[in-house]
């Protein structure tokens, strides 16, 4: 985490940072050009219990960095700098209630919230999505946190990495903004400390079965297999 945080704060260009778990890996490998853009990042984080193992058994000592908590040390570093911070990403309702809530906790920081209209699987947005995007270029942000999922969050950021001169920081961070909202909950502590964050998300949300499947099953296997 601190090496992240350490990297923005030193960089005299924008930071994009990518929280890499399974499912993110495995779209990856699939597709030549997902793969390209992930490339480009300046920083891949590990995100995932499944991807932390996969790391030491291949023999790399890594430490795992959960996209949202990744998200909530770039607020504390906003608001203990002054900058102007930027959501892009949901819905108008999980917007609203996300930076009502992060406003009150960070009150050195000015925040902006766009839902950000609809994306494609390429990055590419509708009317909506161009509006959204030119409003928050105004504005200028020090850092923009995208909420898109992947791969939308990923091939949106490198189209848009230009577009604010004043830019410390940039990142996908798929559903934190419902965890900000309170319209998803995380799982508790011991699960997410075992790696059961999965188990808990297919408790409440069954229709995720499929995602979860890649990751649990899918992703360790391909990892064994490979070289």
């Amino acid at each position: 985490m601190e090496t992240a945080i350490d990297a923005v704060l030193k960089s005299e260009s924008p930071v994009w940072l990518v929280t890499a778990n399974p499912e993110i890996l495995l779209e990856a490998k699939r597709h030549s050009e997902y793969r390209s853009t992930i490339r480009k990042a300046t920083l891949r984080l590990v995100d995932g219990f499944g991807l932390e193992l996969a790391c030491r058994v291949k023999g790399e000592k890594v430490t795992r960095v959960a996209g949202v908590e990744l998200s909530e040390r770039l607020l504390q570093l906003a608001n203990e700098q002054g900058w102007r911070v930027g959501l892009i990403g949901s819905s108008s309702a999980v917007i609203e209630k996300a930076l009502h809530d992060i406003r009150s906790s960070y009150p050195d920081a000015m925040f902006v919230g766009e839902a950000g209209g609809q994306v494609n699987e390429r990055g590419n947005g509708d009317l909506a999505n161009e509006e959204a995007a030119m409003r928050l270029s105004q504005v200028d942000p020090h850092l923009v946190l995208v909420a898109f999922g992947h791969p939308k969050q990923e091939f949106w950021i490198e189209k848009h990495l230009g577009d604010y001169p004043s830019l410390k920081a940039i990142v996908g961070v798929g559903g934190t903004f419902d965890f900000w909202a309170g319209t998803a909950k995380r799982a508790p502590q011991w699960m997410r400390s075992f790696g059961l964050e999965w188990l808990w998300r297919l408790i409440l949300e069954p229709k995720r079965f499929f995602r979860i499947l890649n990751a649990v099953i899918v992703f360790p296997i391909q990892v064994l297999l490979s070289k």
